[in-house]
């Protein structure tokens, strides 16, 4: 069956492991952790497609899936729940004799090459699903169509002592890209890839289905198809983007990207409701505020009972703060509980954590040496006991 042409087909990449952030990550995919109290990191590029005008949209999963299945479900409240498009989670599937795995980010488009020929759309943007920004795609779209593009790359400038972990291009002064290396030990530049390409869809077919002919491929967007298509001559393009982005792959950027939010004036501000972010908002009575508590500067999201004190935190969706409980700089997940008399600093608490009385999780990092301190970490659904201590950098 072939539907209406699309001019732009959304495919988003979500079925990364996400191991470095260890045990938030061990029953559930990456893009569905949790973030900014009431969000998951999926919801970020779900309504920066919605907002765009995007309503077609695919979404590759592969580890661990049934929890971002059951959270995207129809797309309603990202209002993709159209019968002409709409929201489709695509996962690997049998072919004639064996199923095959996502092999990279390329073979996973490849892979997926006949849900994109049911719109035959003009162009395809290809999203990652755990990076956390606001962007209006309609931007880099324009920007292609008038450069007439094969492949538009969205970049960010970095500092350089940083741009050796991401793909880095250099551009001439029309922006054309003349040179794209993938995480270069030595680079000559700070435009770096944000992983947000739009391709013209005959172009990607042709390349996808040249790449995944080849066995010396690792099927991977960086290292193989961008640098096909540059030696070929084709026409690709860099859009510089300047907003907030944020890659959150670690414990320190997760935590960070949520330190973010907080503030009169945040650098990630998800409360305004221009380029607003949806989610799937279970239902949560308002939460209730105990008129001993207190709260400076933190962000409680709906259905939340704070009874202890709260500095410079997030506390999402369904949690539990006793008395004489105490969070500060830190994260705590939705439906976790923190005991009477607990002290978290600098932490993340996982989605139903339990942190029983008395326990000390983290500490401030002026404490320690540097390379001593990290984030503590309470994975999701764990229970610390009474009076233990979890150190920072200790992941529990």
């Amino acid at each position: 069956m072939r539907f209406q042409k699309k001019m732009c087909v959304a495919m988003i990449l979500a079925g990364g492991q996400g191991s470095r952030l260890t045990v938030l990550t061990e029953k559930t995919a990456k893009p569905a952790v949790p973030f900014g109290g009431k969000y998951r990191m999926i919801d970020f590029p779900l309504s920066n497609c919605v907002n765009s005008g995007i309503d077609t949209v695919g979404i590759l999963t592969q580890y661990q899936p049934l929890q971002l299945n059951e959270y995207i479900g129809h797309g309603r409240p990202w209002g993709l729940s159209s019968s002409n498009g709409g929201v489709h989670v695509l996962s690997p599937y049998s072919r004639s004799e064996s199923a095959e795995w996502y092999r990279g980010t390329a073979n996973a488009i490849y892979q997926n090459l006949p849900f994109m020929e049911r719109y035959n759309p003009d162009n395809v943007l290809i999203l990652s699903g755990d990076h956390i920004y606001k962007m209006n795609y309609s931007g880099i779209l324009s920007v292609h169509t008038a450069n007439n593009a094969d492949c538009t790359i969205a970049v960010l400038n970095v500092p350089i002592e940083e741009a050796s972990r991401f793909g880095i291009m250099t551009t001439d002064e029309t922006g054309r890209i003349t040179e794209f290396q993938e995480k270069p030990k030595n680079p000559t530049s700070t435009k770096a890839s944000m992983g947000i390409y739009v391709f013209r869809w005959e172009v990607l077919k042709k390349y996808l289905t040249e790449d995944n002919e080849d066995p010396t491929s690792s099927n991977d967007f960086g290292k193989n198809v961008i640098p096909s298509m540059l030696r070929d001559g084709l026409r690709l393009f860099a859009y510089e983007f300047s907003g907030y982005w944020r890659d959150v792959g670690t414990i320190a950027s997760l935590w960070q990207a949520n330190m973010d939010i907080l503030g009169e004036e945040p650098l990630l501000n998800i409360r305004e409701e221009r380029d607003r972010i949806y989610s799937r908002h279970y239902s949560h009575p308002c939460s209730y505020i105990e008129s001993g508590s207190e709260i400076v500067n933190s962000y409680i999201a709906e259905g939340s009972s704070i009874y202890g004190k709260v500095y410079n935190s997030i506390i999402s969706t369904g949690c539990t703060i006793e008395q004489g409980a105490e969070i500060h700089n830190s994260v705590v997940m939705p439906n976790a509980v923190i005991e009477r008399r607990s002290i978290v600093r600098y932490s993340i608490i996982g989605e139903d954590a339990v942190v029983h009385a008395n326990a000390r999780i983290g500490d401030n990092p002026e404490f320690y040496e540097k390379n001593k301190w990290d984030i503590a970490v309470v994975g999701s659904g764990k229970e610390v006991p009474q009076n233990k201590a979890i150190l920072p950098k200790e992941v529990y």
